[in-house]
């Protein structure tokens, strides 16, 4: 994979800095620091003025604290100041950023130019061109900015989670402080109602009061070569804690203290007891109540304490949830976002199919006008012909032949849908017509029409080619693919209502496998073939062959809609195959071809429950390794 497809995201907490890289096939992976997805945002400041990062920063000060600064993402006008020496604040704010870049670089191959930078809701236009100016002097591209709390939204869809357009939805982000926002999902995106922030709502302000807990010292401890090393005991200690009931804390110059979940819930809950007014306060500012939520998810550092969902449950009155990989979550959204090219309500593209959609499109198209012309040609008149038809004539039909002719109409016409949505949108002066749902959803819908349109024709030709009743024609047209109608409406409802985009994108979500119509129409050919064929003697046995081996062609043409992996498409063909050759006869071609519109109707219908209702969950990536008691722990990756 080229540096050049490759997206990078990055959360630049107070407390840590997390960096997602994304390619464009939709895989992703968090981007490792001293073996950890967290990397410290702290930096320290060496005598040479060099800028060090990470462990290696809360290693040095251990011996010189005072050149430590703790959160440099915190704007200042000036320069800072370290024992004297001047610090320019843009590179020591550009130095976790820097460090991310060479990782990026190194993990892509090359400098990666897509850059995302989540930042908090609550941010003015001084804090992020500060940001994006930070970003210039790290040597970053330019950067898109991503909120917080819609980059989690976004994640929160990817990931399986059902909103409909105009849901509300609170994103609780409890890092190094705390930020509560409320989001309406439109139809273009995520909107901020209302956020409200407090920094001293967070792991920054529990940290210090477990301190004072397990030290017994109101006041921080002296600056020395112990005040860093308390302040990464106790926050591994508080990280500990949330999974076991008692840790053993090591303390500089005094014997080790046990910290137990009571003293965590003590130190923790007023902090959290901020947390659960700003969630109250955020509902109220957005002029919603708890009933009109979607639902309240909390993501950061802190998130995991066990107490926070309890606290929030009973100021907001909506028990929260805990998102899977909480401190990657905003970073994992903002990979995501946007990832295709943004849609611009004044002036919609008609998108040109490339070569595989286009065979998508023609190759059922094509099967299709082959097995109705063939439909019409090999009739078999009886007591006549229809140049000169008897008193009492009647024709034998291959009804099966003449059913899934209009199913592959419909699934061409469907291969194409949002192609047709693309075109009714640039004609359309509606915007919801002309939003990405709209237009997929349209799409769909006028696909779907136009396949019934001319699986109808294909009835009413017939009828009257042949100077039979129509209603015969109609049910054997129609009747087989209404299940394949049903599936595209609620795809289409779907698409409409914005729930998320399926993996792979609605073009490949409405294609039919090739390989399934091509040995469809194949077979179909063949067992017709067999059925009307002039039986000369030494081609009898040829004929029957060609019989068989297309109704074997019909049983894999099934068994490859059906199911997908490989292995369970070579179990299920062999008997499926067999049975459809052994009954290919004129009774039982309808069977077939019925048999065959009901499995691409499965076919969607497992599609549409797989990739949109309710999508396999990705795989967790960037999980921290095991926490060690003489190392900090994340205590936030978006506070």
């Amino acid at each position: 994979m080229r540096a050049g497809d490759a997206r990078l995201s990055i959360d630049c907490g107070s407390a840590t800095t997390v960096a997602v890289l994304a390619w464009a096939e939709g895989s992703a992976s968090a981007l490792s620091f001293d073996g950890s997805p967290y990397l410290p945002s702290s930096v320290f400041v060496g005598a040479d003025g060099q800028v060090w990062t990470g462990q290696r920063a809360w290693q040095a000060a251990a011996e010189q604290p005072s050149r430590l600064i703790p959160s440099p993402r915190r704007p200042a006008d000036n320069d800072l100041s370290t024992d004297g020496a001047r610090v320019d604040a843009l590179d020591l704010a550009a130095a976790p950023l820097r460090r991310v870049a060479a990782e990026a670089e190194r993990v892509a191959g090359g400098p990666v130019r897509d850059v995302r930078l989540v930042v908090p809701a609550g941010w003015g236009p001084r804090r992020r061109t500060w940001m994006r100016q930070v970003a210039h002097r790290a040597g970053l591209l330019q950067p898109r900015l991503v909120e917080a709390p819609v980059a989690v939204a976004e994640h929160l869809l990817a990931t399986g989670v059902q909103w409909p357009v105009g849901s509300f939805v609170g994103v609780c982000d409890v890092g190094a402080g705390a930020e509560v926002t409320v989001l309406r999902r439109g139809p273009a995106g995520f909107e901020v109602l209302a956020t409200l922030a407090d920094p001293a709502a967070g792991g920054v302000a529990i940290d210090q009061a477990l301190t004072v807990a397990v030290t017994g010292e109101r006041d921080a401890p002296e600056e020395g070569a112990g005040q860093w090393t308390v302040a990464q005991s106790v926050r591994a200690a508080k990280e500990a804690l949330a999974t076991h009931p008692a840790v053993t804390v090591p303390l500089p110059d005094r014997p080790p203290v046990i910290a137990n979940t009571a003293m965590l819930e003590d130190a923790a809950r007023p902090a959290l007891q901020r947390v659960g007014a700003l969630a109250r306060e955020a509902i109220a500012a957005a002029e919603l109540t708890a009933a009109d939520l979607a639902g309240i998810y909390c993501v950061g550092g802190s998130a995991p304490l066990p107490q926070l969902s309890a606290v929030i449950a009973e100021h907001a009155g909506v028990t929260p949830m805990l998102v899977a990989e909480p401190g990657l979550a905003a970073a994992l959204g903002a990979a995501d976002a946007g990832a295709g090219s943004p849609f611009t309500p004044g002036a919609v593209e008609v998108a040109v199919p490339p070569v595989r959609r286009a065979v998508a499109i023609a190759v059922p198209g094509l099967a299709s006008l082959a097995l109705i012309g063939q439909f019409f040609l090999t009739a078999d008149y009886r007591n006549g012909s229809r140049a000169l038809p008897g008193l009492h004539y009647w024709v034998v039909l291959n009804w099966g032949e003449l059913a899934v002719a209009a199913v592959f109409a419909v699934v061409a016409c469907l291969a194409a849908g949002t192609v047709l949505g693309s075109l009714i949108a640039a004609r359309s002066p509606s915007t919801d017509i002309r939003s990405e749902g709209g237009k997929v959803s349209v799409g769909i819908l006028a696909a779907v029409s136009l396949g019934v349109a001319a699986a109808g024709l294909y009835a009413v030709v017939a009828s009257q080619y042949f100077g039979l009743p129509v209603g015969g024609f109609l049910r054997w047209a129609l009747w087989p693919v209404t299940p394949i109608v049903v599936m595209a409406v609620a795809m289409a409802v779907v698409a409409a209502r914005q729930w998320r985009v399926p993996r792979g994108g609605w073009s490949a979500l409405l294609t039919v496998p090739t390989g399934s119509v091509s040995s469809g129409a194949l077979g179909m050919l063949l067992v017709q073939y067999s059925l009307t064929a002039d039986r000369w003697p030494h081609l009898v046995l040829w004929i029957d062959l060609a019989g068989r081996v297309g109704g074997l062609l019909l049983g894999v043409a099934v068994v490859m809609a059906l199911v997908t992996p490989l292995v369970f498409r070579l179990i299920l063909a062999a008997p499926l195959a067999v049975i459809s050759a052994a009954i290919v006869s004129w009774p039982a071609s309808g069977v077939l071809g019925v048999f065959y519109a009901v499995a691409v109707a499965v076919w969607w219908a497992a599609r549409l429950w797989t990739r949109v209702v309710r999508p396999a969950p990705s795989t967790p990536i960037g999980q921290a390794p095991p926490l060690n008691m003489g190392r900090a722990a994340p205590s936030g990756g978006g506070g």
